[in-house]
């Protein structure tokens, strides 16, 4: 599975794509869209534009993107939802669907503590990754959602299997009527 992350924001917004098969995990791409400080109505073009790129050239199968958290500041929180709706539209233009998380949720995937720094987000990352230098904090942001979707999916499709191994097992030797009835 390729799985694009975002770290949403309307200045500087954080992207990766990551592909995990089976226990490989492979760093595809990441960066940082610079959108700048101009009118946000521009900002948040440059954001999208830059982001249908990245999907068209990486060609991601998932799109995984950090929920919104309650900010101090009511302006901020507006301009985080309006750089996450601009990710969410380009996901759907590609017809990709949009798994969110919030960030302890992906701290604890990645780092395995919920409430991780920064840093211990960017090296838990790099050593994941095998990357040959800490990844920048908005791109290591990305790069953590990327694994967090991922990740969960493995983990759920492994309870899956194992949920429904143990009902075959169950099953053996009796047909399906007589267990159910």
């Amino acid at each position: 599975m390729r799985v694009l992350g975002v770290d949403p924001g309307t200045v500087r917004c954080g992207w990766a794509v990551v592909e995990l098969t089976g226990p490989r995990l492979e760093h595809l791409g990441s960066g940082v869209i610079d959108a700048g400080r101009g009118a946000v109505c521009d900002r948040l073009l440059v954001i999208h534009r830059a982001l249908i790129d990245v999907i068209e050239s990486l060609k991601p199968d998932a799109f995984s993107l950090e929920r919104n958290f309650v900010a101090r500041n009511v302006q901020s929180a507006f301009r985080l939802g309006e750089a996450r709706g601009v990710a969410m539209a380009a996901a759907a233009a590609a017809g990709l669907g949009v798994a969110e998380y919030t960030p302890m949720m992906i701290k604890k995937a990645v780092v395995g503590y919920g409430r991780a720094e920064k840093l211990q987000v960017q090296m838990a990352v790099q050593r994941l990754l095998s990357l040959p230098e800490l990844p920048m904090p908005d791109a290591a942001d990305a790069l953590a959602a990327a694994l967090c979707h991922g990740l969960s999916g493995a983990f759920q499709s492994r309870v899956a299997d194992s949920v429904s191994l143990r009902g075959l097992s169950r099953l053996r030797g009796r047909s399906w009527r007589t267990v159910r009835g």
